[in-house]
């Protein structure tokens, strides 16, 4: 007969190694561990949306220039940055979260991120100390970019071992929820002081209160993390070693994985490439490019993001029932179809226009959103799931996704063509479903490395 686990806030109990057949999640801890990590992500992301949404300010801030395309080009550059010490902090972090437990990497990753989330708003600009306040701003994002390496895998992996079988994709979602509503927040405290204070007022002192915003937020976020117990799945993992959890190389969470590496950044790269087009591009190509009323085009951003979340939980149950690979394999399809139409659209320029562009650029994107953070943590066994989840993850997310912005800003100074934003995302489509079809559905299973999860009733 089966022995059963259960798990709940005040008991952890496992009787042996051999009496792990089957966990059972408490919906109340559950609940508790998606808050706690859905609620940090969205702090964390938070100084993402501000720096894009403020990104042709930050341009005049610490990147003088007479020309606004290389100011917006100079900001984006520093965005990208930060993209590229992401794989070093994955390379960290994710098999310290193998080792020493998801819990504390992600209390660590919370206090990197709001330190220098914080130490952007108190930079003096290039007026006052010249080329040190670009050089200062690099450092800053160099050290939000090293501890993010660390954060989504984790949050995913958080989330993903603690969450019962048949609903994983449902509490999954919310992480995604959390994102954005951060990027809700960074967006919405944009349009208000964009809306309140005058252009001089704004360009002198005012980009700074967002970023200031990040130290309070964050001590939030990490009481939360502090608060939560280990996950079942890496309890059991410990048990197994007899109390003590044996270091796994490096080289063997990139050897031995290397095709489901290769296979999650298939998937990372049509997810990311979207997401960063979608949320961190066009508010700027709507300002800069299209030479369209900042105001009102960020408006136009919440509010499809505000769609986005209210369809985010239904999507995410929704993968529960058909599948993730269904869901996924819909959102290519529907960005190599529509991304030309939606771009023309938007370029209209009327309100009406870009809504409707935009919305249906949302809605595809919810297919990624909802499905990526359940079915990312399902590729890979317990053992390495932080680490190989880290490193395939963030290497993707370098090269493809956080590049989007400064990739499309420089082919379009290249080429003049205004469609290579439509361009960009349906070639990110193919792969994305040639990494959907080589993927096995995981919609409704134990994890690989777990023992089967079902929620008490």
């Amino acid at each position: 007969m089966a022995t059963v686990t259960a798990v709940t806030p005040h008991v952890k109990g496992r009787d042996t190694a051999a009496s792990r057949d089957v966990t059972v999640t408490d919906p109340a801890l559950v609940r508790r561990a998606v808050k706690a990590a859905a609620l940090g992500n969205a702090m964390e992301w938070f100084d993402f949306g501000v720096y894009s949404y403020i990104a042709v300010t930050l341009g005049k801030v610490f990147f003088p220039s007479g020309n606004p395309t290389a100011q917006l080009l100079s900001t984006f550059g520093a965005f990208a940055a930060a993209f590229l010490v992401r794989p070093l902090g994955g390379m960290v972090f994710g098999p310290l979260g193998d080792r020493v437990g998801r819990q504390k990497v992600l209390a660590l990753t919370m206090i990197m991120m709001a330190a220098g989330t914080f130490a952007i708003g108190l930079i003096p600009s290039y007026a006052s100390i010249g080329v040190g306040a670009p050089l200062l701003l690099l450092a800053a994002r160099l050290v939000q970019g090293f501890s993010t390496g660390g954060e989504y895998a984790g949050a995913s992996t958080f989330i993903a071992e603690y969450a019962p079988d048949k609903k994983r994709g449902f509490f999954g979602s919310w992480l995604e929820f959390g994102t954005l509503a951060g990027y809700i927040g960074g967006a919405g405290l944009v349009t208000l002081m964009t809306a309140l204070l005058s252009s001089g007022d704004l360009l002198s002192w005012g980009w700074r209160i967002p970023f200031l915003i990040a130290g309070p937020m964050g001590i939030i976020g990490l009481y939360l993390r502090m608060r939560l117990e280990e996950t079942p799945a890496f309890a059991a993992e410990v048990e197994k070693a007899e109390k003590s959890r044996p270091k796994v190389p490096l080289r063997q969470m990139v050897t031995g994985q290397w095709k489901t590496l290769v296979l999650c950044m298939g998937l990372v790269l049509v997810f990311n490439v979207t997401d960063y087009m979608l949320l961190s591009y066009m508010p700027s190509y709507l300002t800069s490019e299209l030479k369209y009323d900042e105001t009102h085009g960020l408006l136009v951003v919440l509010g499809v993001m505000a769609l986005m979340m209210i369809v985010q939980p239904f999507a995410g149950a929704l993968t529960d029932r058909v599948g993730r690979r269904p869901v996924i394999a819909a959102g290519c399809a529907g960005f190599l179809l529509l991304s030309v139409p939606a771009l023309l659209l938007i370029r209209q320029g009327s309100l009406l226009a870009v809504a409707l562009g935009m919305g249906a650029l949302g809605l595809l994107l919810v297919c990624f959103t909802a499905a990526m953070p359940a079915a990312l943590p399902a590729l890979f066994p317990t053992r390495v799931r932080y680490g190989s989840l880290s490193i395939g993850f963030n290497v993707s997310v370098s090269l493809f996704g956080g590049t989007t912005p400064l990739v499309v800003t420089a082919l379009i100074g290249a080429t003049g063509d205004m469609m290579m934003p439509a361009y960009y995302m349906m070639a990110a489509a193919v792969v994305g479903g040639f990494a959907v079809w080589r993927m096995s559905e995981s919609a409704g299973r134990p994890l690989p490395g777990s023992a089967p999860a079902v929620e008490k009733r």
